[in-house]
């Protein structure tokens, strides 16, 4: 079994069939070229010396495709600690889900619950600002992280400037890095605000194709694959088909080989075949889509 990574060849040798389809349904990081470059440059950001005008990112891609996995990623790679000579609480990345509408209460109010902050119903507004700014600085943040951006969208023009001066006043006011993520629909809301669409460097996750770094993340699929014999997902009828299916998102490719895996080991076949992926219940993104208009 020398296809296998180490820690998933123990899992094999030690585990029952229930064992190893429980260890497939958990979430494994699969790092690749595209994924490494992004955290590179938000690193850069996170580090980036305080000024009046500090550089942002809004990161888009489609639904699926791994930004939220990515800057979820980043954001445990610079988790939360506390300070060896003063015992003081240090939260370098503030990580938030923009609200379903541009909300601004809502805002500060995702915020304080990042920080673990109490916070009253009743409580003004400028209150929640004025405290949200307060802490942040008092915890040394030097990123927030705002993903499903596009919700912003959801409200009406009035309510989405109001949201996104927001997110510029505490961008001037912290001189931090703000880093937002959606759907393509995320550049459009964005560029409703001149001075926030000059801020905001757009940063692609592109779909998968069949190139070399598509096979270079079936490779590195297949090491944590817990079958006992090999796949060879690289093999042309194979990536071909799993690429087809999975329209190109990380997200879908990763629930194809997560459902073929745990065919291959109830069926005892413990490999992916084109046989064992034409038959797991799995339904593709276009499909979906195609099933939601004839209802």
């Amino acid at each position: 079994m020398k296809h296998l990574h180490n820690k998933t060849l123990e899992i094999v040798l030690n585990s029952s069939d229930q064992e190893r389809i429980a260890s497939i349904r958990k979430f494994k990081w699969i790092g690749y070229t595209q994924a490494t470059k992004i955290m590179k440059k938000l690193d850069v950001l996170m580090n980036y010396p305080r000024s009046h005008r500090m550089p942002n990112m809004l990161l888009v891609g489609d639904s699926n495709n791994g930004k939220t996995v990515l800057l979820n990623r980043f954001s445990r790679l610079n988790e939360s600690h506390l300070k060896s000579e003063t015992n003081e609480l240090v939260c370098p990345i503030i990580m938030i889900q923009a609200p379903p509408e541009p909300d601004e209460k809502r805002f500060y109010n995702s915020i304080l619950e990042a920080l673990y902050a109490p916070y009253k119903s009743s409580e003004k507004i400028e209150m929640r600002q004025t405290r949200v700014i307060h802490l942040l600085k008092k915890v040394e943040t030097k990123m927030l992280i705002i993903d499903e951006i596009h919700h912003v969208l959801a409200g009406n023009m009035s309510k989405q400037r109001t949201f996104l001066n927001v997110i510029k006043y505490l961008s001037n006011e912290l001189k931090i890095s703000i880093v937002c993520s959606g759907t393509r629909d995320a550049f459009n809301a964005i560029q409703t605000d001149p001075q926030l669409a000059n801020r905001f460097v757009p940063t692609v996750l592109k779909k998968w194709r069949n190139d070399e770094g598509y096979l270079r993340l079936l490779a590195s699929f297949e090491t944590v694959l817990p079958l006992k014999e090999p796949s060879l997902l690289v093999e042309p009828s194979l990536s071909k088909k799993i690429l087809l299916k999975s329209e190109g998102l990380i997200g879908e490719i990763s629930k194809i080989l997560e459902l073929s895996t745990i065919l291959a080991i109830e069926s005892g076949i413990e490999k992916i075949n084109k046989n064992i992926i034409d038959n797991i219940d799995y339904i593709s993104p276009g499909d979906r889509r195609k099933m939601i208009h004839k209802i």
